[in-house]
Parts: structure tokens; sequence; C-alpha cells
């Protein structure tokens, strides 16, 4: 073997699991195993995990927050029209240093996998270029998706259509879409049908920003789950954001919960930026503006969530933590029983990779060897304490280290408490 890691728990429950890795892959997985290897680490009790995997993402527009200026409304469709301002000054160059250094932020954080929309509604496609030359490069060490996204509508844009063939025809990965902002709900229909065709004549998933609105009438996520079925497209579908749905009645819920989970349209939620910006022309009381997280799952969805954005046009904070995407979600979401939780660690772990359809994902004999050491016991208190991570491990290999956080105490009349290990 060329490593063994000793004495870990895993997000099922399961303690004292040692983990042998050869070739990139895992090996064996077991309590006391009698296998040598090139190198131990010992794990101490600490979690170790499949790596994080964001199914919702904008690589393009990472790190470029205040270019051209700052969004003082707050809002999507501010910050919709701040990205169009900026893209006439954006380069190539740019875009592949700042998405570089947010891949290298993912990695440190043990982010190893990454669906990014990535905005095909500049005619030279320059954002697309970008990026293929980024997932190129970041390759050895990060699973990067792109998705051709028409930012500014698909019918609203004139040229949105032929330069999203023109992506695809390039490498890009998946069909993407934005309903709802196109000028009627009538195109917003039209535009899911052309996309979802197109997808399925190419034989490509689709991924969909969808009723991304505190519109309850914004209802785009019916006509996908239609036509996912009409076209066969089960199991390739996910609607990104549904946050109309935070507003809709009941009874139509009701209706619209069986009709998604029967498409096998999969669902990604994105806790930070969903409360950020929905709700905004409310006065009191606010609307939280994520989807039914807790009502979709339990009607038997999978349902991910992605950071979406950090530092750009529509979010000025984020550092790539899927952690902390997970413990906003349970906060918003009122998911705080323990099964509930855990729903929260599997939301940015296994789920996701499940609709990205990774590979070899997982802690079993025969997968990838791609691990995520943190510095908690079980999920529930990596969420808590957003646990630091100690190692990162991509195909067997160390990617990222870094040191357990201590806290040296000096405190009067409380000799003792001197040096204890942060959060735990």
């Amino acid at each position: 073997m060329d490593l063994v890691i000793r004495n870990a728990n895993l997000p099922d429950g399961q303690q004292g699991i040692d983990i042998a890795i050869a070739s990139g892959r895992i090996a064996a997985v077991g309590a006391r195993l009698l296998v040598a290897a090139g190198r131990e680490i010992d794990a101490g009790g600490m979690l170790a995990s499949p790596p994080f995997v964001d199914a919702h993402f904008h690589m393009d527009a990472t790190l470029s927050y205040g270019l051209p200026r700052v969004n003082g409304s707050g809002t999507l469709l501010e910050g919709i029209a701040l990205w169009g301002e900026l893209k006439p000054q954006l380069t190539q160059d740019a875009i592949v240093e700042r998405a570089l250094q947010y891949c290298d932020w993912a990695v440190a954080r043990g982010l190893l996998a990454i669906r990014t929309h990535v905005d095909i509604c500049d005619d030279r496609l320059l954002a697309v270029e970008a990026l293929l030359e980024v997932r190129r490069r970041v390759a050895p060490y990060l699973d990067l998706q792109l998705v051709a996204f028409p930012q500014d509508g698909l019918l609203r844009s004139p040229n949105a259509f032929a330069n999203l063939r023109r992506a695809v025809e390039m490498g890009v990965d998946v069909v993407g879409g934005i309903p709802h902002f196109e000028r009627t709900m009538e195109q917003g229909a039209q535009s899911v049908r052309l996309l979802c065709e197109y997808a399925a004549e190419r034989g490509l998933p689709v991924d969909m920003h969808c009723d991304e609105s505190d519109d309850p009438l914004s209802r785009h996520i019916e006509t996908l789950a239609c036509e996912t079925r009409r076209l066969g497209l089960q199991g390739r579908v996910a609607g990104s954001h549904l946050t109309s749905m935070h507003s809709m009645d009941n009874y139509y819920v009701s209706k619209l919960l069986p009709l998604i989970f029967d498409s096998g349209v999969a669902v990604i939620a994105n806790p930070l930026i969903n409360i950020t910006l929905q709700g905004r022309h409310d006065s009191y009381p606010k609307r939280r503006g994520m989807t039914r997280v807790p009502e979709l799952i339990a009607a038997g969805v999978d349902v991910a969530f992605g950071h979406d954005c950090v530092m750009d046009p529509w979010y000025g904070l984020g550092s790539g933590d899927m952690l902390e995407v997970a413990h906003m979600a349970l906060h918003v979401a009122q998911m705080t029983g323990q099964a509930a939780m855990r729903q929260c660690f599997m939301a940015v772990t296994e789920v996701p990779a499940r609709i990205l359809g990774l590979a070899g994902y997982g802690i079993a004999p025969g997968c990838h060897a791609d691990l995520v050491l943190l510095d908690a016991a079980d999920p529930v208190e990596a969420i808590r304490l957003r646990a630091a991570r100690r190692l990162v491990l991509r195909r067997g290999k160390v990617v990222a280290e870094s040191p357990r956080m201590r806290v040296k105490l000096e405190l009067p009349g409380r000799p003792g408490a001197t040096d204890f290990r942060l959060g735990r």
C-alpha cells in the first residue's frame, strides 16, 4: 500500500476505521486493517470524508467584487446589470488568473469538484475560452464541469442560442438556461423546451437557473420537469435556485413536489446567495428566499447546496468553504435535528457528486482516493465548527495540509485552562 489512514471516523457513523490506498484508489476499508504502507497517518478519531462538491458556481465572475463598482441595492437584477457593465472590460488572462486563485482556495478547503456556469452571451466567448483553459490546468487536482449559461436570456439575447451551440462544440459539458429572465412567462417556457430538446439531441445534461424570483407565479420548474419526462432526460437534469417555491401556496406545492420527484429532476439550492438576494422588495415580514429544502428531501428529490458566488457582483463575501454553505442552509431551513444536519452534510458531498455524475466518488474499495480529513468527530460537529481541513488527498496524494488549531489562554484564576484545541 502507498498510504494507510488509521483510526478515522466515517460520515455514516463508523468509528475506528482504517483506509488503505494504492495506485490512487482506495484498496480496503475496515477496522484495524493488517496492511503495511509507505506512509501511515493516524487520524485520531477525526472525520474522513469524500471531498466536498459544489454543484452550482459562477467562476467566470469570481473575485471580481467592486469591478466596475459595488452592487448598491444588493439585488439580483443590479448584479446582472453590473456583470453586463463588466463584460466589455474582461480579458481572458484576468478571468484565468482569478479562477485559478479560487481553485487554490477550493482545494485548500477540500473542495475537489465544481460545476460552474459560464456566460455565453458575450459573442467573443471570452469566458468560455478562459474556463476551458482553467479546466485543463486544474484537471490533475480538481474536477471542473462547465455549464453554457445564457445570462441575458436565451431568447432575450440575439445570439445566445448560436453562442450556446458554439460553446458546446468547444467542449462545454452542460446545457444551462435562465427562463425567469426572459421577457415573458411564455418565452421562458419556450426557452426551457428549446434547451431541453437541444440537450436531448446532443446527449448532454441540463442545469437550469429556474425561478430565482420572489414571484410565486414563476413556475418554470413545472415546465422543466415535464420536458424532462417528455424527452427521456430523467437523471440528467437539475433545477437550480427554485426560490419562488418559498413564496408559493402550499396547495400548489403539494402538486409540484411529486411532479419534480417523478421527473427525476434534482434541485440545487444556494443558501448564502438565496437569502441575500431574495426578499429585497419586502418590508416586514421578510421572506427567507431559499427553496423548500426539507419538503423536497422528504418527497425523495435529490437536493444539493451550491456556493453560487464568491466576491462578485452578486455577493461580496465567501471563501470556497462548503461547510459554511451547509451551516447557513441548516439554519435557514430550520434543519437542526441530528438527521437533518447530516442531510445538510450530504448536500455538499455525496448528493452533488451524484448530480454531477462523478465516477469513483466515495469511501469504498475501488473508489478514487480523494479524501478530506476534517478536525471533527462527525458531520454535525464538522458543520458546527466549520472544521479545519487537516489533510486533503487527490488520487492518494496530499494536495493540502494544515496544522491543528490550538489556543493558549492566560486567564486570571484559571491556571488549568491554558491550552486546548479550538472548538473541541
